[in-house]
């Protein structure tokens, strides 16, 4: 049995394409795409665009049950010890808001997430393949001597996905907050075929590497951290941390909210994606990443969300809509391409998802209430197969 879609738009994951009706059977495995004259009946009539399912590139899901509880824009510092006081609470609340959350991605259009793990406390809810995750189990300890510690017990945790979920690494938390030795475990593990860190999410990151001083200084002396053997680089944090990896792994670098061009020029040297998360970094400091400078270096681009901690919703296209508002030059096909095909090969999984390509079981969107090609307020998206 076939199911056949046609909608004022089809974007197919690339581009927009017209007059066209997107076949798929009953599981939604993609049969053809055909010119409408062609496609015989029984074709499903829809108002909006239909595009692949979204892929949430970034997100922390077992953060879920901090929704509304940290203040906005007060900064990365001060966001990152709220972090810490309140990450540790009840299971019994944990666990249903890591499950309201999934179900609201779903609900949004999400088929596919790339998401943080420092814990297995997601596990039972993945293990409903509602969606498809990349797990990225995160370890972090900037003293060396925490680094066999912290990674011994970062290997426990992707054990215990891997058994089950086998698409999942153990990646670095942030520039920071990782020593040359634990990216050194980090890079050796042969596990590892895709990384993720947090990456220059604010001035001070790069303030830091250059003179040792600032408010990440201020960070680790609040947190007790010893960091008598630290010497600063002088050079940016994104140029201290990446020559760490040597094995030419792909490596999905998150926020880039101070990234500049010599910057992404030099993170050329490995198979790098930059990742937006424009709703989170509002959220914690009310900057932006230069996207107009960023796509003009790069089209390795994909979207995320980040967490509930930092943002209202975990919706791909509430990001969408921050970034066309605050970047009127960007068109709706390259952001809807960030958000299908390219988020589809950063994550690894474009053998199923993020186009229309028969054999591909993309999942289908709607997209509703676009005026021409431009999202307004009132656009939704939702899941139709």
């Amino acid at each position: 049995m076939y199911r056949k879609f046609t909608a004022t738009h089809i974007f197919n994951g690339y581009q927009f394409v017209q007059q066209q009706v997107l076949i798929t059977d009953a599981a939604g495995i993609v049969v053809d795409i055909a010119e409408e004259e062609n496609a015989g009946d029984g074709i499903e009539k829809l108002h909006g665009i239909l595009c692949p399912g979204f892929i949430n590139a970034h997100c922390h899901l077992e953060l879920s049950h901090l929704k509304g509880t940290i203040p906005k824009q007060t900064g990365l510092v001060d966001f990152v010890l709220s972090i810490i006081s309140k990450r540790q609470t009840n299971e019994d609340l944990i666990i249903p808001a890591i499950e309201k959350a999934e179900q609201e991605m779903l609900q949004y259009g999400i088929v596919a997430v790339g998401d943080i793990c420092n814990n297995n406390l997601t596990l039972s809810q993945k293990l409903k393949h509602k969606l498809r995750y990349h797990n990225f189990i995160e370890v972090s300890g900037f003293p060396p001597a925490v680094a066999t510690e912290r990674f011994n017990k970062a290997v426990d945790i992707y054990k215990s996905f891997n058994a089950q979920m086998p698409a999942c690494s153990i990646v670095a938390h942030a520039p920071y907050s990782v020593s040359p030795a634990l990216f050194k475990m980090i890079d050796d593990f042969s596990g590892n075929n895709l990384l993720s860190i947090h990456n220059q999410e604010s001035e001070t990151e790069n303030e830091f590497f250059k003179t040792g001083q600032g408010d990440i200084l201020q960070l680790c002396q609040q947190l007790g951290i010893d960091i008598s053997f630290f010497k600063p680089s002088k050079k940016s944090s994104l140029q201290t941390w990446l020559p760490n990896f040597t094995k030419g792994k792909q490596v999905i670098m998150v926020h880039n909210v101070c990234t500049n061009e010599v910057d992404i020029e030099f993170a050329k040297k490995q198979p790098t994606w930059f990742c937006l998360c424009p709703n989170a970094n509002l959220y914690i400091s009310n900057r932006l990443p230069n996207v107009n400078m960023l796509m003009k270096h790069t089209d390795k681009i994909v979207i995320g969300t980040d967490s509930l901690a930092s943002n209202n919703q975990l919706s791909i296209l509430e990001e969408i809509k921050t970034l066309q508002k605050n970047f009127t030059d960007l068109n709706l096909s390259t952001l809807l391409q960030w958000a299908t095909s390219n988020a589809a090969k950063a994550l690894q999984m474009n053998s199923s998802l993020g186009s229309f390509e028969k054999g591909k079981q993309p999942g289908i969107v709607l997209i509703e209430g676009v005026e021409g090609l431009t999202v307004t307020d009132n656009t939704t998206s939702k899941r139709i197969l």
